[in-house]
């Protein structure tokens, strides 16, 4: 099967990659650069995407597409960063839908990229695909994001958002927290209290795979393991992976210092207890369904 993938190249993205070749499926990038071979342009000013470099110039013959593209949301949200943030989501996932739906022989299966952030700060209330969308910056964002890929359901496309949680893995969201916590400087986050929802990368992959191969998958599913935790248990976790002390705690203004008020409280501050209802119901199996596991896979 040919699969349409964007941020192919992402910590996400180039593990399902790797993944989708593994088991003999071709994967077509979307890049944002000129494209080779076997590649797809795209020039969202103009609202196209560039086929030229595809065989037969087209995109017909694609049987799955996955948009995981989106620009890095852990920095001061500046207006230029906010831009970014929803053009590489929004404007592209509209693109691409919209694309697809031309075809004369649509793909049977649109994956769209979407995270917990919809949910909003919810405190100690359980979460699930049912619960209500939240507020803030994020949750409009993964709100527009996941509408972004209506023009492929109306058109008949099974859709599908994974909402995901925090992936671990050696990079991602992990990556600036590593060698802090291996000189042992690490700790929780404020009071530790908030719920940190956190599916393995194997997992968050094996989760897309589901979503493209399962035709009865659709709507939003929530790629979280069965288990959150809070900050403290997070970072006790982390600690024992890497047989380090992590004592210390960071002070919520510090975090308001380095990163802006907005981008503390959304993500760092948030509590958001995700559960992966529609995941359990379909009977798949988390390779990693505790946070020891999952870690001690990360850092080894």
């Amino acid at each position: 099967m040919r699969v349409l993938l964007s941020g192919s190249t992402g910590f996400i993205g180039s593990e399902l990659a790797r993944r989708l070749r593994e088991r003999g499926d071709v994967v077509v990038p979307i890049t944002r650069r000129s494209p080779d071979v076997g590649q797809v342009g795209v020039d969202l000013a103009r609202g196209r995407l560039d086929t030229t470099r595809l065989p037969g110039g087209t995109l017909e013959g694609i049987g799955a597409s996955v948009h995981l593209a989106g620009a890095p949301i852990i920095a001061r949200w500046t207006t230029r960063r906010q831009e970014a943030i929803r053009s590489s989501r929004i404007a592209l996932g509209d693109l691409i839908a919209r694309s697809l739906t031309v075809l004369d022989s649509r793909p049977h299966v649109h994956v769209t990229g979407s995270a917990i952030g919809i949910y909003g700060d919810r405190g100690d209330e359980p979460l699930d695909e049912s619960s209500p969308l939240g507020e803030g910056f994020l949750a409009d964002v993964c709100r527009a994001w996941e509408a972004a890929a209506k023009p492929a359901s109306d058109s008949g496309i099974r859709t599908v958002a994974i909402r995901t949680g925090i992936v671990l893995g050696r990079g991602g969201a992990l990556g600036p927290q590593l060698p802090l916590f291996k000189l042992g400087l690490g700790g929780r986050i404020g009071s530790g209290r908030q719920w940190v929802s956190w599916i393995s990368l194997e997992d968050e992959v094996r989760a897309i795979l589901w979503a493209i191969d399962d035709p009865a998958a659709s709507g939003p599913v929530n790629a979280t393991a069965p288990e959150p935790v809070r900050n403290s248990d997070f970072t006790a976790a982390l600690a024992r992976a890497l047989h380090r002390p992590a004592a210390l705690t960071v002070p919520p203004a510090a975090l308001r210092l380095a990163l802006g008020r907005g981008p503390a409280a959304e993500m760092l501050l948030a509590s958001q207890k995700v559960l992966p209802a529609r995941l359990t119901a379909a009977g798949f199996e988390h390779r990693h369904p505790t946070i020891d596991s999952a870690l001690e896979a990360a850092v080894r």
